[in-house]
């Protein structure tokens, strides 16, 4: 049904991320992946939902030169957590320390998308509020060590061993925590 809606456009998915490829392949959309390097820096005021519809923004800004049938898609996610932005750990260390401040807890995971053509640009978001069990310092360990959670905001993927073992609770959508609210974004495109 999407895929036919939008036939007459090249969808372009600015993301490296493999979940949110996937989520594109699984709802049958033709598209092409083109990453452009940008700073994913924002101004120190900004809080929440409003550092996610920034940088989605700022990550459509680096493509100068659509075509009118281009559309372009960028997303950002962030883990808010106690007023504080968690994005991608640098290392194990930051890993660990984001997953220590996230043990028995609750946290927003925050998903912005930017749909982006030459005519016409509208930025949708998705909040979950995610609550994670009091880990211990060696299920922590153990899921950086046999895990890659240097790609993830918050250090974690909910789709992997320390969702499975670890969260209590979800409200919201599951996909926008894997990395996209595809329902949002389904609804948006079929409005085109």
């Amino acid at each position: 049904m999407l895929k036919q809606k939008l036939q007459d456009y090249n969808i372009i998915l600015a993301s490296g991320s493999p979940r949110r490829q996937q989520f594109f392949k699984d709802l049958q959309l033709d598209f092409t992946v083109q990453i452009k390097s940008i700073r994913e820096v924002y101004p120190k005021e900004l809080k929440g939902v409003e550092i996610t519809d920034y940088l989605a923004d700022l990550k459509s800004k680096a493509f100068t030169n659509l075509a009118d049938n281009d559309i372009l898609i960028t997303s950002d996610t962030i883990v808010w957590l106690d007023g504080i932005a968690l994005g991608k750990p640098k290392n194990e260390k930051e890993a660990f320390t984001m997953l220590r401040s996230l043990s028995d807890k609750k946290h927003q995971v925050i998903t912005s998308i930017s749909i982006k053509n030459n005519s016409f640009q509208k930025i949708i978001n998705d909040i979950t509020t995610v609550s994670f069990k009091n880990l211990s310092d060696d299920e922590i360990s153990y899921y950086i060590k046999n895990y890659q959670p240097f790609d993830k905001a918050g250090a974690y993927g909910i789709q992997e061993w320390i969702g499975f073992i670890g969260i209590d609770t979800i409200e919201g959508s599951y996909f926008n925590v894997v990395g996209l609210p595809v329902h949002k974004l389904y609804e948006a495109l079929m409005a085109l």
